[in-house]
């Protein structure tokens, strides 16, 4: 293991190498879309197990445990925490190639000192010795985010929260920041059996009675008040197959209407809804000088048994492959010729559409911002070396990656920091080799300001914040 993700892992050259070591190694963190439980944070927990702060809602990990024949009830069953730890140490072995192999024992070192390859025979040792760390004080979850120098957390929050959590953090004083985002897909999904539960609930939260789509858009607003107000910087938006239909209020309220009685609605009903509410909020989130992010292509739910055995967000999903250049592109257009397009960032699941997204996000810059339309960075299945190394080429093949904002977790454990480090050593490894192939002047501080803009500057400015703090 000596020689297994050393000081120099993933940097192949010398500019590379001074890049990372020189630019990008000590910068602070500023993670601005993930799926962190906001309680959990300011309940300032700890974790009694490895497998608590590791295992517990990761589905990369589930899937490539049952990948390598491991029964259900060492996933998401009621084994165990030790055997389910047991479970994982069997797959590492089996996982080479993948970024988890990379991403394992990146933790194992980076917050428990252990150096040991992960595996059957060094299992119960590795075991020990974290959950020693871990009951020993220095890894609560406040810690944890100090420990990472992390500035800002940018957690998905339905618009129905009460944000009680977020409150009592932005009371508290923390030398990091954690801002609500404001994540309205329920809303939005009209063709599900639970909307009308959900406008109800929406309901109660503003303290109306909802009855025609003139107050469930009010209803809307108000929340995207609400969520502004305690410190909401960015909406975030899953979109499994994009839409675009021309239409008008007085023709979606008949929908909505249709919806509220309990009838069926046809798919050009449901894309006419979708497309009228989302121009609406956005012209919401223009206002307020938000970041609307679209997340788009995932095809979810995919093995029905095992949906209604484990539920959702199980592993269980992959990339679509649905037409999404013409809808997204009229979307766009339709908001920007209305009411002007907010700051938008733009993810797809299937890398097939990645120069869609990245010309696409051209055709939206306006000179007020720069890089207003951002092309995200690699999603989900993507954010591997080749998906990163991808992504980044084809945003700098046809636009600036110097303006990109780089890497966010979309995580659900507080152990995923590291993967900032990991697309870091990606990004100065990328440039380096540029420079040592003639392709970059090998001037290293200016390609080290263009590192240090990537890794956390740009995300800073873009999101508004100065010293982690919101302004």
């Amino acid at each position: 293991m000596s020689n297994f993700i050393s000081e120099d892992f993933l940097l192949t050259n010398d500019y590379a190498k001074t890049l990372y070591h020189d630019f990008a190694k000590d910068l602070p963190i500023i993670d601005f879309h993930n799926h962190l439980p906001p309680d959990e944070i300011s309940k300032d927990i700890t974790f009694e197990t490895l497998t608590d702060v590791w295992l517990g809602g990761d589905h990369y990990k589930w899937r490539l445990m049952r990948a390598n024949g491991i029964d259900e009830h060492y996933i998401t069953g009621h084994a165990d925490p030790k055997e389910k730890f047991k479970a994982w140490a069997e797959t590492v072995p089996n996982t080479l190639g993948n970024p988890l192999f990379h991403w394992t024992h990146m933790e194992l070192k980076r917050y428990f000192g252990i150096h040991d390859f992960l595996n059957p025979e060094t299992a119960d040792r590795i075991w020990d010795m974290a959950n020693e760390k871990l009951q020993n004080g220095g890894m609560s979850t406040q810690q944890l985010l100090k420990k990472d120098r992390v500035e800002f957390v940018g957690t998905t929050d339905d618009p129905t929260d009460d944000l009680a959590f977020h409150k009592e953090l932005q009371n508290g004083n923390h030398p990091f920041q954690v801002a609500p985002s404001f994540r309205p897909d329920p809303g939005l999904k009209i063709d599900k059996e639970d909307f009308n539960a959900w406008v109800q609930k929406l309901g109660e939260v503003t303290n109306t009675e909802i009855q025609k789509y003139s107050d469930f858009l009010d209803g809307l607003a108000g929340r995207v008040d609400y969520f502004d107000h305690h410190g909401c910087k960015a909406s975030d938006h899953g979109i499994d197959e994009m839409f675009y239909k021309p239409t008008d209020e007085q023709e979606v309220a008949g929908i909505f209407d249709k919806k509220m009685r309990g009838e069926s609605l046809t798919n050009v009903e449901v894309e006419k809804y979708k497309t009228f509410t989302l121009q609406f909020l956005a012209s919401l989130y223009n206002k307020k000088g938000w970041i609307m992010q679209l997340h788009i292509g995932a095809m979810r739910n995919n093995n029905t048994k095992m949906f209604e055995r484990v539920g959702r967000d199980a592993g269980y999903d992959s990339p679509g492959d649905r037409s999404l250049a013409k809808p997204l592109s009229h979307m766009l257009d339709s908001i920007e010729y209305g009411s002007g397009l907010p700051k938008t960032i733009l993810y797809c699941l299937n890398p097939k559409d990645y120069y869609v997204l990245a010309t696409i996000a051209g055709n939206h810059q306006d000179g007020s911002t720069a890089g207003k339309v951002q092309f995200g960075t690699a999603w989900w299945f993507n954010d591997h070396i080749d998906g990163m190394e991808n992504q980044m080429k084809i945003l700098a093949n046809v636009g600036l990656i110097k303006h990109f904002v780089g890497m966010l977790t979309d995580s659900r454990s507080f152990l995923s920091f590291s993967r900032h480090e990991y697309f870091r050593r990606i990004l100065c490894n990328l440039f380096g080799t540029w420079a040592q192939d003639g392709k970059v002047p090998s001037e290293i501080e200016w390609l080290g300001a263009y590192v240090k803009d990537i890794s956390y500057h740009n995300a800073k400015e873009y999101f508004g914040l100065k010293n982690g703090v919101i302004l």
